[in-house]
């Protein structure tokens, strides 16, 4: 079972429109409604590949009953906290073009009794995990160290944590040691306070976010492949993809394939790949079923191509 903890979960809606102009009435051509959030989408990602998940999240309000019902619908087991504030609601405009416009509101904020009860949330439902995966933003009211106090008390019932978040709660998080981290190049790039212009830069990041405190490190490269950095070695996947549809949720999916695979090694990197690669190509935020991969696709070598260029270079 893959445990998901998502502090800040959404409701996702998403309008497709011809164009964006503003200060006009546009018409949408079609609308579709998500639960959203990292660690949601983590277990969208790990249900879809017909494998047990549980979900802890706040949940507040008619938007957060309606995320539950959603999740309910797909499979997963929802742990809700209930807090007194409304679950956010976020709005996607998705243009004919494939540009898109997101509004992500702030969320509620979190009382000091709502954070103690999403905390013990999590500690009701490890016992039985393989993996803890902590992903996204912290809501108003959740210290920058929060992730990191999650990590300890994970680590002293002997669970193993994965970790996708950025920023401050990045860097506290990780003198909790958490084993696995998954930043994007972004995330990296700030994570060690300089640019990265080739994958050889990606790897050296990885490597520090690694002395840092990270058992591991998987690194999201966009469309140039994944970088993973452990103590028993570094590998470099790619994959070949004929259309890319969206890149929403592929990084989560991503993660979801690693965890499903063992969380450990170059087998595991494989099918992160294998699951990010099928998630672009699908629309919108659908997470990929086992159909919807191709394994034959994927490269993983321990030859990285340090010289690469990055596709999109982080400043």
């Amino acid at each position: 079972m893959i445990l998901t903890v998502t502090p800040n979960p959404s409701l996702d809606r998403t309008y497709e429109v011809p164009v964006l102009e503003r200060g006009e009435v546009i018409r949408a051509d079609g609308e579709r409604m998500d639960p959203g959030g990292k660690g949601v989408n983590v277990s969208r990602a790990v249900a879809a590949a017909g494998r047990r998940t549980v979900a802890v999240l706040p949940l507040g309000g008619a938007p957060g009953a309606l995320v539950a019902d959603l999740l309910d619908a797909q499979g997963i087991e929802v742990a809700p906290v209930p807090v007194a504030g409304a679950t956010r609601s976020n709005i996607a405009l998705a243009e004919a073009d494939g540009v898109l416009t997101k509004i992500n509101a702030p969320g509620p904020e979190l009382s000091a009794a709502e954070q103690e009860l999403l905390l013990d949330a999590v500690r009701a439902h490890s016992a039985d995990a393989d993996w803890i995966a902590c992903c996204g933003s912290l809501p108003r009211g959740l210290a920058p160290s929060w992730y990191a106090d999650v990590v300890m008390r994970a680590h002293a019932g002997g669970a193993r944590i994965a970790l996708d978040t950025s920023g401050r709660a990045l860097l506290e998080a990780l003198r909790a040691r958490p084993d696995v981290v998954k930043p994007n190049a972004e995330e990296l790039a700030e994570a060690v306070a300089r640019p990265l212009a080739t994958v050889g830069d990606a790897l050296k990041a990885a490597e520090e976010v690694r002395a840092m405190g990270a058992g591991a490190v998987l690194a999201s490269l966009g469309a140039d492949g994944q970088l993973l950095v452990s103590d028993t070695g570094a590998w470099f996947g790619s994959a070949r993809v004929s259309t890319v549809r969206s890149n929403v949720g592929a990084g989560d999916a991503s993660l979801a394939g690693f965890l499903i695979a063992g969380g450990t090694g170059p087998e595991a990197l494989a099918s992160a790949v294998a699951h990010g690669a099928a998630a672009v190509q699908l629309p919108g935020s659908v997470m990929p079923t086992p159909a919807d991969l191709d394994p034959a696709a994927v490269t993983v070598t321990a030859d990285i191509p340090l010289d690469r260029e990055l596709t999109e270079p982080v400043s």
